[in-house]
């Protein structure tokens, strides 16, 4: 308690800093991004915002009476967007492309707006519906004051009793929410979501919890989705407003069997064009449609500092291609004004060498994640030599010291991958005895199989303890290629110690069932950082808390289901200590001893190798037309922040010529 009292003091002298040296500097950019009102902006830069604009179409929309003004149509205190360069012109269509409407990401990637959110540095949660929030009781109660006046795509109010149909009528409803959302509880117990007043909602938890809002901010809690029932709107579709009789007519004219059937569908932002959304633009073509159009919401709640209504670019257009190669190609043709999604490194010298041609640059973002990584999984089915294979630790260890990690970062990352040992935080990257588990050892392995009584044939290849031959699968996802790639640099290195492996290559509608259901030995696929303060609420590659976790997801399950779900399996050994590290830094609000117990999690899990890393950060190329501006040069492609989302997209613009 003591210490969360100085950690908020300190957190307070830390804001009045900031106000007066932004006081000072009135020029200086907000490195944030995002003020949470005009008050705070004039405040903070000495300016007033004196009139409000619109965009040219809905000027018109408003002329005709199709629309209210704009001073009607903006909440009471709008949010003020920093751009990035410079103020942006109205208009455009923003191109891209896309494998399916989910792959849009015009849900949370391009509609990255809840509760709160992630700022444009990357590391900071700032105001975003809500215009601010206070923390009580120890970091028991969390009280949020909406942004009063915001409006839904469709014009009506939204309120806390949009939250509360969320909380109250989708989540404790047992047949739209089987299972209670974890990161919503505490030790096992929910949360208590009350209605204040009008524009005030308040979490209430048994115990403190530190990670709630770093939560609410990324994908792994609401994110955005806590905003995909509007009140007034899904209604409708419940039993509890509806009649049983109308519902059922809607149920037979959908051609579905039950009404949460129905109440899902609706609830889809990808496929639900009627759907009224707070995002800055709102779907208008049927999912069949093979271009994508979402249009600007007229009734988005941000301004720039000129009063500017957000957003500038009229309309997101995506192409619907059938894979990855014919988005890159695309993006070499010049067919796409801004995209990092789907923009694979391994064609980043063929992007790189078609600048010129194509009109656009390549921005090198941080990739947010590691490079392909090797998950050994300790939940695999039906055999159980391999499985006691696995979980031993000097297999495992065999396997990291067989790989050239320099051949690797060399032959596909093209040299500009990081070591290994970069993805532990930095404090640990001395530590020579983390290091060597990273190193290219390939005596070592060998003597380490050799203890296994892993012995030779005759044809050099290793035979296990039941005189089977060894032979190790890799699970790879065609949708992502670099991951491919190094599978088969690794194959050939394993090989050489005398693994035999063969890789199994699966298209990504087969990905999730698969791993899912632990129908897999190895996966190669990315790590998730460690560095960032986003990665205690997207921990899956270390902490076996979601079914999700590569190397352990019948272990994730019973963490993630408290349990009691079928199939589910309880962690052993070091598995079960890093789940009782992250309880207790759920609860721990000293940041200090958050830190440390971190750090803690972070250390078991790399001497552990339950995942495999080749190489930490690498480039993540991002396309950008050299007409579209705002775009930050330095960013991260993370999931955790919804990546391009966090960087303010609504003031990206289209420069005309």
């Amino acid at each position: 308690m003591k210490g969360f009292k100085s950690f908020t003091t300190l957190i307070l002298c830390f804001v009045l800093v900031i106000g007066v040296i932004t006081s000072a500097f009135p020029q200086q950019k907000n490195p944030l991004g995002q003020y949470a009102t005009l008050t705070e902006y004039e405040k903070a830069t000495g300016k007033k915002v004196t009139k409000f604009n619109e965009a040219p179409v809905l000027a018109e929309l408003v002329k005709q009476g199709k629309l209210p003004p704009v001073e009607k149509r903006l909440p009471d205190e709008p949010a003020v967007v920093e751009p990035v360069e410079e103020i942006g012109q109205y208009g455009g269509t923003w191109r891209r492309a896309a494998l399916s409407p989910t792959d849009t990401q015009i849900q949370e990637r391009l509609g990255y707006e809840p509760l709160v959110r992630w700022a444009r540095d990357g590391k900071t949660l700032i105001p975003n519906l809500c215009t601010s929030w206070k923390i009580g009781e120890g970091g028991r109660v969390y009280t949020f004051y909406l942004r009063k006046g915001v409006k839904w795509s469709d014009g009506e109010p939204f309120t806390a009793d949009d939250i509360i149909f969320w909380y109250e009528d989708v989540l404790l409803n047992k047949e739209l929410t089987p299972t209670f959302p974890k990161w919503l509880t505490v030790e096992g117990s929910p949360a208590k979501v009350e209605k204040v007043d009008t524009y005030t909602v308040r979490f209430r938890f048994p115990r403190p919890y530190s990670l709630f809002l770093d939560y609410l901010a990324g994908p792994e809690g609401p994110g955005p989705n806590l905003f995909n029932y509007p009140r007034h709107y899904m209604r409708q579709y419940h039993p509890k407003y509806t009649s049983k009789e109308k519902l059922d007519t809607m149920v037979k004219e959908a051609g579905l069997q039950n009404w949460y059937q129905l109440f899902g569908n609706k609830a889809q932002p990808y496929t639900n064009k009627e759907l009224p959304t707070l995002r800055p633009w709102v779907l208008r073509s049927d999912p069949t449609a093979i271009r994508i159009i979402a249009e600007r919401n007229p009734y988005y709640w941000k301004v720039d500092p000129a009063g500017n209504q957000l957003p500038y670019i009229d309309k997101i257009a995506f192409d619907m291609v059938q894979d990855i190669e014919m988005i890159n190609m695309k993006s070499v043709s010049g067919e796409i004004d801004m995209q990092a999604r789907n923009i694979s490194f391994t064609n980043y010298t063929l992007l790189m060498e078609n600048k010129a041609k194509g009109d656009y640059d390549v921005y090198r973002w941080t990739s947010g994640a590691s490079g392909t990584a090797f998950f050994i999984n300790q939940n695999v089915k039906g055999d159980t030599v391999l499985s006691k294979l696995f979980r031993n630790y000097k297999f495992r260890l065999a396997l990291s010291l067989a790989i050239n990690r320099e051949e690797i970062n060399n032959l596909v990352y093209l040299g500009m991958g990081d070591p290994a040992y970069k993805l532990l935080p930095q404090s640990m990257w001395e530590d020579k005895n983390l290091r060597s588990l990273y190193e290219y050892n390939p005596a070592m392995a060998n003597q380490l199989l050799d203890e296994l009584g892993l012995k030779k044939d005759k044809s050099g290849y290793r035979v296990r303890p039941d005189g089977k031959p060894l032979t190790l699968t890799i699970l790879v996802n065609l949708a992502y290629p670099i991951h491919p790639d190094v599978a088969e640099i690794v194959q050939k290195q394993w090989e050489a110690v005398g693994i035999k492996v063969a890789i199994d290559s699966i298209s990504g509608a087969l990905w999730w069932p698969r791993i899912n259901t632990s129908e897999y030995q190895i996966v190669a696929y990315e790590l998730d950082y460690t560095t960032d303060r986003y990665f205690l609420t997207y921990s899956r590659s270390f902490i076996p808390n979601a079914n999700s976790t590569y190397w352990a997801p019948l272990w994730g399950l019973w963490y993630a289901s408290d349990g009691k779900a079928e199939g589910s399996e309880k962690p052993t050994g070091d598995a079960l200590k890093l789940i009782a590290l992250f309880d207790k830094i759920k609860v721990t609000t000293e940041e200090k001893q958050k830190a440390k117990l971190t750090a803690d999690a972070v250390s078991l899990c790399a001497k552990d190798l339950f995942a495999i890393p080749t190489i930490a950060g690498y480039p993540q190329p991002c396309i950008v037309k050299n007409n579209f501006k705002n775009v930050p040069k330095n960013a991260i492609y993370a999931y955790p922040l919804l990546s391009p989302g966090y960087t303010n997209i609504e003031q990206y613009f289209i420069k005309q010529k």
